[in-house]
């Protein structure tokens, strides 16, 4: 009756209580764990009347009626779990099965197993698994017809972990079954197809990414010394170009000096610091120093000692990476350019000798107000809000500078700008602004530096594909709005 998808899962049902089937259409699996003797009571939920009355003939058939309860259910709403010990939810997309499973995560109860058989979007039904505390105990890849399904069996873990982009796409099958090995040559070769798309379609950034998520599925993660990744980023955003007041660096050691998972961020906090040991991440590389000012006393709640009591490198890259060819300014310049189009080459803005600079000007190619560029900027950082100044006439020359930059406004005037973009604007530099007659546009810190850590990523990715590198979930605007 029941084919090897079917089968498998019936397989996995402990047998121990009652088994929920969710979504049971023909209820094929319900009438099988009852005649097979493995449940004594099975329930079968369906969200529509038609599939329960096609799985009502199923038990019918097989007389089962008496201990096959049919229950129409939207997920899990009325379904009483008392005595449940195990819930299947099978052929459904895997955002559909998350869905189900938080819609009623305080109802049900701790000793519940989840068997889970996902058409769609596994990656995504693993990820939320861990956010609802439960944790991915036994998984299988199932041959049918020659299409390879997933089967996950899930239970109420005891600690807080999360899974990276890569760990959910990866998976927690037996490595050796030579099932589990086709499987990832097919996704490995779902996900270079994607990364040749993206390529196609000029997202390098996006290509990257996914050509090394295709290494990974293929070649697993690696270990990689921090030493080598510090050299690496030296070389690309030399750590000599830093300001004389900064302090950029590796900042904090961890004991083996070792990664296999690396998490980015603009600001290491403490909810940074959490999300990167929930992650397994060894190392965090930041854009923002996690040591800045002399310290007489490091506290619990500073994040410097939460990097050290749970073993977590750091390494920060701050007015190098600004500086640097390809840093937060040049992505900016990527970005305007892209959005916006320029003419001519790209002038310097603010000179800071050995060939080294900070910030860019740009000619546009035509012409705009000063309220079209705020909506322009307003989507290539991703801002709530901009700020700005209107300014006479329209706009063609342009100067930026990433983070706060307001105090360098004169530079733009005297070089005979029409608006210049940055963040962290004090009330006397709008009033300068004005009275110069020139467009300032205040796009916030957080919001004109965040984005380089894509870019980052991408580099990262490009050199060490064996490395699982996540931008923290974490690194948000630390502000709200209203």
């Amino acid at each position: 009756m029941l084919d090897n998808r079917l089968n498998k899962i019936a397989e996995l049902v402990s047998g121990e209580g009652i088994a929920v089937d969710v979504g049971t259409d023909h209820a094929y699996l319900a009438a099988e764990l009852v005649r097979s003797g493995k449940c004594s009571r099975v329930i079968a939920s369906d969200v529509k009347e038609g599939p329960l009355d096609s799985a009502r003939n199923t038990v019918e058939k097989y007389g089962v009626q008496d201990r096959v309860e049919l229950v129409l259910s939207d997920g899990l709403q009325n379904v009483d779990l008392n005595g449940v010990t195990d819930i299947v939810i099978a052929g459904m997309g895997g955002e559909t099965i998350a869905e189900i499973i938080g819609s009623s995560a305080a109802d049900k109860p701790e000793n519940i197993r989840f068997i889970l058989q996902p058409m769609t979007k596994i990656e995504i039904l693993r990820k939320k698994l861990y956010e609802y505390q439960y944790e991915i105990t036994e998984e299988y890849a199932v041959d049918d017809k020659d299409k390879i399904y997933v089967i996950i069996v899930a239970e109420r873990g005891e600690s807080w972990k999360q899974l990276t982009e890569s760990d959910a796409l990866y998976g927690f099958f037996d490595d050796s079954d030579d099932l589990v090995k086709e499987f990832r040559k097919r996704e490995a070769e779902r996900l270079a197809r994607i990364s040749n798309s993206l390529a196609s379609a000029g997202d390098r950034i996006g290509a990257q990414h996914y050509d090394a998520l295709s290494y990974k599925m293929k070649n697993g993660t690696d270990i990689v010394s921090i030493a080598d990744v510090y050299s690496f980023l030296d070389s690309v955003y030399p750590f000599a170009l830093q300001e004389k007041w900064d302090n950029s660096g590796l900042l904090v050691e961890n004991y083996d000096m070792e990664c296999s998972r690396i998490l980015l961020t603009l600001d290491i906090t403490n909810m940074a610091v959490n999300e990167a040991f929930e992650k397994g991440a060894e190392l965090i590389i930041s854009h923002h120093p996690v040591i800045f000012d002399p310290r007489k006393k490091i506290t619990r709640d500073d994040p410097v000692f939460r990097l050290i009591e749970r073993g977590i490198a750091a390494i920060c890259m701050h007015t190098n990476l600004d500086i640097a060819n390809g840093g937060t300014n040049g992505v900016i310049l990527g970005k305007l350019t892209e959005r916006l189009g320029i003419e001519g080459t790209p002038e310097t803005f603010e000179e800071l000798g050995g060939g080294n600079n900070l910030g860019w000007i740009i000619e546009l190619k035509e012409a705009i107000d000063a309220k079209k560029l705020a909506e322009v900027c307003k989507v290539i950082f991703g801002c709530e809000v901009v700020r700005f100044t209107k300014k006479p006439g329209m706009i063609k020359r342009i100067a930026f500078c990433s983070g706060s930059g307001g105090s360098d406004l004169g530079t733009a005037v005297e070089k005979g700008c029409d608006a210049y973009i940055t963040g962290d604007v004090k009330h006397d530099v709008w009033i300068d602004a004005n009275n110069s007659r020139i467009a300032l546009l205040d796009c916030g810190h957080f919001h004109t530096e965040n984005l380089v850590l894509w870019e980052l990523r991408r580099v990262l990715e490009e050199k060490f594909p064996q490395l699982d590198v996540e931008i923290a979930e974490t690194s948000a605007d630390p502000c709200e709005y209203v």
